[in-house]
């Protein structure tokens, strides 16, 4: 089914056009109608499957000229603001309706300039948001769409009180869209009393990855995973690159070691201000920088086509935030691949995750590689977790963490 046969209006249906999108994906096809309907929804779908435009298109065939503010959307992070507040002006350009985005890390300038002008869309961040209310330069009292986007994500972050606070200001007759990669208990304990009857759509399994996403696993002594790393970038025929660490300091480390190898390297973690961010993705989308390295910060906060690997270098602490960080490759169908480097230390993570993936992932070794002999580090070394991870795996041996040899198709 095309766009046009969705009933949005035809500036937005212009603006979908010269934005380049052809047809609507599986969450577009089910929730541009139902938010036609002005009713209430709940949605779920994987990371880089169009959910942006499922909720944008239909408000703004909704609002259909500039008037006053009256859809306010939440965002965990400033930089999915940032790029949700793009999206909207992208498919807005054949319109009259203005949008903003609150995000802190930068001035209040420019933003409060923005709100006096007059703006019909405002996405923000909780914090931001909470400034403006607090000293009265935004009123909710015209809402009449709320957009709760990245509602698990916004949870994890500790934004519940001042989501709660947020939704209480609005206008008890609105709709109300929740858009969530997945609906944990929380989530639903949030719905009961922020939505009326709401239609659900959930596409796809909660804890499934991409299956356009290859996935591998390199077991590494911990002291050679940066020439690993080096070894694998030097192999691998790649366009761009996310490489995940678990720690600001360690994506430093990462950045400045990559830089000292002639890696054209950019950084994205909370200790980047915010005009350095805003500079990084931009260099990493236009391929100034072919590498990005990144802490789980930028696992639902990064939009960027085009990325055919992402690399953990530091196993993700959660299950969840692996099929987050490895949602950023083999979006829209695209192939990609997510490579992860293994210590003994992780090897209770690695079942984890590959439980709640419901699949084992092939262990790979990188051909001429001089891999040293792979022991765990002593306990005293390690965190408490990772040390009782460590401990079944000299208990049991080292053991294979997927299972299995199975060959993938591969980029050397």
């Amino acid at each position: 089914m095309p766009f046009k046969a969705l009933n949005l209006s035809d500036q937005v249906l212009r603006g979908v056009q010269a934005a380049g999108y052809t047809d609507p994906t599986p969450i577009q096809l089910r929730a541009i109608p139902a938010v036609l309907t002005g009713g209430d929804l709940i949605a779920s779908a994987q990371t880089g499957t169009g959910k942006t435009a499922a909720f944008a298109l239909p408000i703004l065939t909704r609002l259909g000229t500039h008037g006053r503010t009256r859809v306010l959307v939440l965002e965990p992070t400033r930089e999915l603001a940032a790029q949700v507040e793009t999206a909207f002006r992208d498919f807005a350009r054949f319109t009259d309706l203005r949008t903003v985005a609150i995000f802190g890390g930068v001035g209040y300038g420019t933003q409060r300039t923005e709100l006096r002008r007059g703006v019909d869309i405002i996405v923000a961040t909780p914090g931001r948001l909470m400034d403006y209310l607090k000293e009265r330069t935004i009123s909710l009292q015209d809402i009449s769409i709320l957009v709760l986007d990245e509602v698990d994500r916004m949870l994890d972050m500790g934004f519940l009180p001042a989501v709660k606070d947020i939704i209480a200001r609005c206008p008890r007759d609105r709709q109300t869209l929740f858009f969530s990669a997945t609906v944990p208990p929380e989530i639903a304990a949030v719905a009961s009393f922020a939505l009326r009857n709401p239609t659900k759509v959930e596409i796809g399994v909660a804890r499934s990855v991409n299956a356009s996403v290859n996935h591998a696993l390199y077991p590494v002594a911990f002291d050679q995973k940066f020439e690993l790393l080096e070894a694998l970038l030097a192999k691998t025929d790649f366009d761009s690159v996310l490489v995940f660490s678990r720690t600001k300091h360690g994506a430093d480390k990462i950045a400045r070691r990559l830089k000292a190898a002639n890696h054209s390297v950019a950084v994205l973690h909370a200790n980047r201000s915010q005009n350095q961010r805003i500079e990084a993705l931009a260099g990493f989308k236009s391929g100034k920088y072919e590498v990005m390295v990144a802490t789980d910060i930028a696992a639902r906060g990064i939009d960027v086509a085009g990325v055919s690997h992402v690399i953990n270098y530091d196993v993700p602490e959660k299950p969840e935030d692996y099929v987050h960080r490895i949602g950023r490759t083999g979006r829209a169908q695209a192939v990609g691949d997510a490579f992860t480097l293994v210590t003994p230390e992780n090897a209770g993570d690695i079942r984890d995750i590959q439980r709640f993936i419901g699949q084992k992932i092939p262990e790979l070794k990188l051909e001429g590689f001089d891999y040293k002999p792979i022991v765990a580090r002593p306990a005293h070394v390690l965190d408490s977790k990772a040390g009782a991870h460590a401990k079944q795996s000299r208990q049991g041996g080292w053991q294979r963490f997927g299972g299995g040899g199975g060959r993938r198709r591969a980029r050397y």
